[in-house]
């Protein structure tokens, strides 16, 4: 039977519900209200409250497409906690920034619900920020990245008040995964993050950051569409579903900006973090390499397969002119090893296609943070996720997430036309190894393989069974190896 539980926040008495074992608090306010004058403003901590918060149910999530929201559905900036003791004191806490293209995600998404985690021991946090034009859009009069200063609060909130829910705030490791593991990039080097976490796991690192510029563009014709300029001032009366229109509308245009835009025009998001000198200083790989987050243990991966669930093309005939053109704007202009197709003399222009989109996306800025990382003096550990039950899928983008947190349907494994026979077996082993291994990491800052170095290049490689060995996908890294991934800019 729930039971409810009550704990004192710095803000008031909050009332959660043990759920299985495990203590439950939903829709925690740990900012302002982001309307009126907040919309467009860096966040503010939340005012206190008397009585008791119920914090039984989600917030509302954040503006996104199909979920608009507006100021009369409650405060969309909250977080939730699940604690297997509340009781306890000095728990490793583990803090969830969601992704979704920078454009969309909510932390009542089902398949990251922090229970399991919870019950292996720590305490888990997961929050919504503010995402599209509201959180990332480049808007005169606006601080940038307001998304993740939003995260910034949420890991405020942390420091001030989980050790009531018996976690240590000297033992932070935030995760995350695409949008969210890039996000998770810019706060390792953003001086106002400093201090708020102790580790990182980084999960599929997109390698798209902005320049003021080039984000600037793309606001001005989001704006466009609703006839306005990005600005503070003529965003303010617009609603938040015009705003979400307005960039569906520009989405569909992006590869009209092509010459001007470049690779970013291809990309599955008109946003990403913009590097201002002052919000973000720069580049993540470059602060990293610097040293910037030497003292934070980082572990960082991707799936084999990243691109299969965007590509567009899959399963039809890619031309080589198609290859050729894709080869021109997103492969490394020079390598002395001969490209793609020489490294990979067997693979179809098709199986190219998909490859180099997934090492450019993903795979290779995934990989160049644990050697920036390294290079900076930080712990490092990688790793990659090769195991599929779907060939049609492949180890494909958010099959770890769905890995970690124990919700990958074993019905929907076992139903698959295509699956081995023992995929939901292999499914609940491959889960439990991912998952013991990132409680390990946050636990002791050490997963259970040797650490990173750009020598040995020691992987995890989880399949059927894991295994620790060179890094898999040696022949991309050799295109690559040279490559900077720095500032994206109008071309």
């Amino acid at each position: 039977m729930n039971t409810d539980v009550d704990i004192r926040t710095a803000a008031g008495v909050v009332r959660g519900r043990w759920e299985g074992g495990v203590a439950v608090f939903r829709g925690i306010p740990y900012a302002e209200s982001p309307v009126g004058a907040q919309r467009f403003a860096a966040p503010v901590a939340a005012p206190s409250w008397a009585g008791v918060w119920a914090a039984l149910k989600f917030g509302p999530s954040v503006s996104q497409p199909g979920r608009p929201w507006s100021g009369d559905a409650g405060n969309c900036l909250t977080v939730n906690v699940w604690s297997p003791d509340v009781g306890a004191v000095g728990l490793p806490v583990m803090v969830w920034i969601h992704g979704g293209r920078y454009l969309e995600g909510t932390s009542s998404n089902p398949h990251q619900d922090g229970a399991l985690l919870a019950g292996s021991g720590v305490v888990v946090v997961s929050m919504n920020y503010r995402v599209g034009v509201e959180g990332f859009a480049y808007i005169a009069g606006a601080p940038n990245n307001r998304g993740i200063l939003d995260q910034i609060a949420a890991l405020r909130w942390v420091q001030d008040n989980v050790a009531a829910f018996g976690g240590d705030p000297g033992n932070v490791t935030v995760f995350g995964q695409s949008a969210g593991a890039g996000c998770i990039a810019a706060l390792l080097t953003m001086p106002l993050a400093a201090g708020l976490f102790r580790r990182a796991i980084a999960q599929s690192v997109p390698g798209t950051y902005f320049s003021e510029e080039l984000a600037a563009a793309i606001s001005a014709t989001i704006a466009e569409q609703i006839g306005v300029q990005a600005t503070a001032g003529d965003l303010a009366s617009i609603s938040a579903r015009a705003l979400i229109d307005a960039t569906d509308a520009a989405s569909k245009k992006m590869l009209e900006h092509v010459e001007s835009w470049g690779p970013t025009a291809l990309t599955p998001t008109p946003f990403s973090p913009v590097v201002d000198g002052e919000v973000l200083p720069s580049a993540p790989w470059r602060a990293l390499a610097d040293g910037a987050a030497r003292n934070i243990d980082l572990l960082v991966g991707h799936t084999r397969d990243e691109y299969r669930l965007f590509n567009p093309l899959f399963g039809t005939e890619v031309t080589d002119a198609q290859l050729t053109q894709t080869l021109d704007l997103f492969a490394p202009a020079s390598n002395s090893n001969g490209g793609y197709r020489a490294l990979y003399p067997e693979a179809t222009p098709g199986a190219l296609y998909e490859l180099v989109h997934c090492d450019w996306l993903f795979r290779m800025p995934s990989l160049h943070l644990a050697d920036t990382h390294h290079a900076g003096g930080g712990r490092t550990w990688n790793y990659e996720l090769c195991w599929s039950y779907n060939p049609d899928q492949g180890a494909s983008h958010s099959l770890d997430v769905l890995l970690v947190f124990g919700t990958l349907s074993l019905d929907d494994v076992r139903n698959h036309p295509s699956a081995e026979p023992d995929a939901a077996e292999q499914a609940i082993r491959v889960g439990d190894h991912m998952r013991s291994d990132w409680l390990n990491f946050a636990t002791t800052g050490n997963p259970g393989w040797p650490p990173y170095d750009p020598d040995t290049r020691s992987t995890r490689v989880y399949a059927a069974e894991p295994t620790t060995q060179p890094y898999p996908e040696e022949r991309s890294h050799q295109i690559w190896s040279t490559h900077l991934f720095d500032v994206l800019d109008l071309l």
